[in-house]
C-alpha cells in the first residue's frame, strides 16, 4: 500500500500529526487560526434544545485549545421527507443562540436531504501562537481537572428508552447547553500543562490520549468523579451505550482495574459524552486555585479527579 505523505508546511503549528482537538494555522507573530468541525445526532426531542447542545459541543474544541471562536458555518443533513422546515428553522435558532452566547458570527453553511438528522458547526477560532494549549504535555505531580460532570451517554440511553427522569433530564440538558467559554477563559490564566474536551472517547479514551506514551501514571479518586443525576442509577439498570464498552477497549492496555470500584463507575468513567467538559492538567496549587475560581463562576461542579506521577510505562489507575 502506498504511503500518504501530508505536504511540510511551517505555518501549521497543530496538524495531522498528533491526536489533538483542532488543528493550528500561524498567521502571523500574534495571531493563530484554530479550526475544527464536529456534528451531531439529536440526544433529544426539542430542534431548538438540539441545536444548542450541537453548537456547544462544535464550540467546544476551540476552548480546549485556549482560543476564541470567531466564526463558524452550520452543517447540516436533515431528512425532508420526515420533518418540516419548522424543524430545521428551530435547530438553526438553537445553534444561533450558543454563537450568540460565545460571541462568534455564523457566516452561512451547508444542507444536504439526508437520512438521518444530524447538525453541528465548522468552527474558526483565533488564539495567540505561544498560548496554543495541546492534549500532550503532562507533567509529573500535576493534578486533573475537569469541569462538567459525566453521564450524557448513558442518559442519553436512558431517554431513548423512555427511561430518564425529569431532574435527570434537566441535569443533562443545562450541562450540555452550558458553554465552556468561561471554563476556558479560566484555565488558560494558569499554567496549563495540558487540556482537553471530553467528548465521544469519555473521561478514560481522552485520559489515554493525553498520556500518549509518556511515562506517567494517572490515579483518578473514583469518589471526586461529578455525574449526573440518575447516571449510576440508569448504569446499574443497564441503561450504557455501546461506545463505552469500545473506549473501556481503547485504554485497555494502560487501564488498571481496582476491584474496590462499582462496575457503574466504570461505566461512568468510560461513557462517551457529548457536550462535555474540559480536562486540564497543572500543578497542584495552580489547580487548587483555578478550581475555586471555576466554582465563583459558576462552574459548581467543577472537581480535581486525580493526580499524575512519574511510573514506568503509562497508566490509568480508578481507584
Amino acid at each position: 500500500m502506498q504511503q500518504i505523505v501530508f505536504p511540510e508546511n511551517d505555518k501549521v503549528l497543530v496538524g495531522l500529526k498528533g491526536n489533538d482537538d483542532a488543528g493550528v494555522l500561524l498567521l502571523n507573530d500574534e495571531t493563530a487560526l484554530i479550526q475544527t468541525v464536529d456534528f451531531i445526532t439529536p440526544l433529544v426531542d426539542d430542534p431548538f434544545t438540539f441545536g444548542m447542545i450541537a453548537a456547544c459541543n462544535s464550540l467546544s474544541d476551540v476552548y480546549a485549545m485556549g482560543g476564541t471562536p470567531i466564526t463558524a458555518l452550520n452543517i447540516v443533513c436533515f431528512p425532508s421527507d420526515n420533518f418540516g422546515l419548522d424543524v430545521l428553522r428551530d435547530i438553526l435558532k438553537g445553534g444561533l443562540e450558543i454563537c450568540n452566547q460565545a460571541s462568534c458570527q455564523i457566516l452561512g453553511g451547508h444542507s444536504i436531504n439526508d437520512r438521518d438528522l444530524k447538525y453541528g458547526l465548522s468552527v474558526t477560532g483565533t488564539v495567540c501562537p505561544g498560548s496554543v494549549i495541546r492534549n500532550r504535555g503532562v507533567r509529573d505531580g500535576d493534578r486533573l481537572i475537569l469541569t462538567k460532570p459525566l453521564g450524557t451517554g448513558i442518559i442519553a440511553t436512558a431517554f431513548k428508552a423512555d427511561m430518564a427522569e425529569g431532574a435527570s433530564t434537566d441535569h443533562f440538558i443545562r450541562s450540555m447547553t452550558r458553554l465552556n467559554r468561561s471554563a476556558g477563559d479560566i484555565i488558560k490564566r494558569y499554567p496549563v500543562h495540558a487540556c482537553t474536551d471530553v467528548t465521544g472517547f469519555g473521561l478514560g479514551g481522552h485520559l489515554k490520549e493525553m498520556l500518549g506514551d509518556d511515562q506517567l501514571e494517572a490515579t483518578i479518586n473514583s469518589r471526586d468523579l461529578p455525574a449526573l443525576a440518575g447516571a449510576l442509577k440508569y448504569a446499574g439498570l443497564g441503561l450504557v451505550p455501546a461506545g463505552r464498552y469500545r473506549n473501556e477497549d481503547f485504554a485497555s492496555a494502560i487501564f488498571i482495574k481496582d476491584g474496590s470500584v462499582t462496575r457503574e463507575l466504570y461505566d461512568l468513567f468510560f461513557d462517551p459524552q457529548t457536550s462535555g467538559g474540559l480536562l486540564a492538567a497543572m500543578g497542584r496549587d495552580d489547580a487548587e486555585k483555578a478550581i475555586d475560581e471555576l466554582h465563583r463562576a459558576g462552574d459548581q461542579e467543577a472537581r480535581i479527579i486525580g493526580e499524575v506521577k512519574k511510573g514506568k510505562t503509562a497508566g490509568i489507575l480508578l481507584a
